[in-house]
């Protein structure tokens, strides 16, 4: 909200800082158009949780930003499925905005894991499964899978799955573009973001997801080069997979200096 130009407004019923090392990039103050939900939930003052409605939303708002919750190597998947969940419905909190993030970040964190992606998917619903109110959101990504094993990668196809507006639809099309192009990135992407409905959403899933499975090498390097934030992106990937030290994290002044924890 800060770095849109917007102000809360009323009471804060939660703690924040202005500080860190990301508050400091410039680049991130330009306009991005956040999607509506967001920008009221928070400008409502008021924390979502999953036990605590504050919309009705199931906006894919909140499964797009969890990817990263499933690279926490302390976090199991079931985890990250929780974790995942908790942060999107700080802004969703209808189940299936909530519900198909964690799905997603237990994917991830499958993926991360060394599974295969079918495996992923399927692990992942097997959690998702457990969780009060998941049929909607398990129907989705059921329904995703069979129409991988029966149909035909077009987009066509990709619209019988819905428009992506809301998070079992924006989830399903990522995973059934994810697996018809498990070898090609740039296919499996370009395949997600051509159909009628909320294109940019529905490519980030399915880059998240092929991201982690192929690997930086097999992006298309014209898409990288001209990538805005390019080196902020790749640090902060680095920071949270590989250099934080998330057990200790609070401890370490240097760290929760350059990712301020509240």
């Amino acid at each position: 909200m800060h770095t849109q130009g917007y102000q809360f407004f009323s009471k804060l019923e939660f703690e924040y800082q202005l500080d860190g090392w990301g508050i400091k990039q410039r680049e991130l103050y330009k306009r991005r158009a956040p999607g509506n939900t967001c920008l009221s939930a928070l400008q409502s003052g008021k924390r979502g949780t999953i036990g605590k409605r504050i919309n009705d939303s199931k906006g894919c708002g909140g499964v797009m930003r969890v990817a990263p919750i499933g690279l926490i190597k302390s976090f199991k998947p079931e985890d990250a499925f929780q974790y995942g969940a908790e942060l999107a419905a700080i802004t969703h909190t209808h189940p299936s905005g909530y519900l198909s993030a964690g799905a997603l970040a237990a994917i991830i964190a499958y993926i991360r894991d060394g599974y295969s992606l079918m495996s992923s998917v399927t692990h992942a619903l097997g959690i998702l499964e457990k969780w009060e109110n998941h049929e909607e959101t398990s129907r989705a990504v059921k329904n995703a899978i069979q129409h991988y094993h029966n149909s035909r990668p077009t987009f066509e196809n990709v619209e019988k799955l819905g428009g992506g507006w809301v998070g079992e639809e924006a989830l399903a099309i990522a995973i059934y573009c994810a697996l018809h192009y498990q070898d090609s990135f740039e296919k499996g992407v370009i395949l997600s973001v051509n159909h009628g409905g909320d294109t940019d959403s529905t490519g980030t899933i399915t880059g998240n997801i092929l991201g982690l499975l192929l690997g930086k090498d097999h992006i298309p390097e014209q898409w990288i080069l001209k990538l805005e934030l390019n080196e902020f992106i790749s640090q902060v990937g680095k920071d949270l997979f590989i250099e934080c030290p998330v057990d200790s994290f609070t401890d370490d002044k240097e760290w929760s200096e350059k990712y301020p924890p509240n």
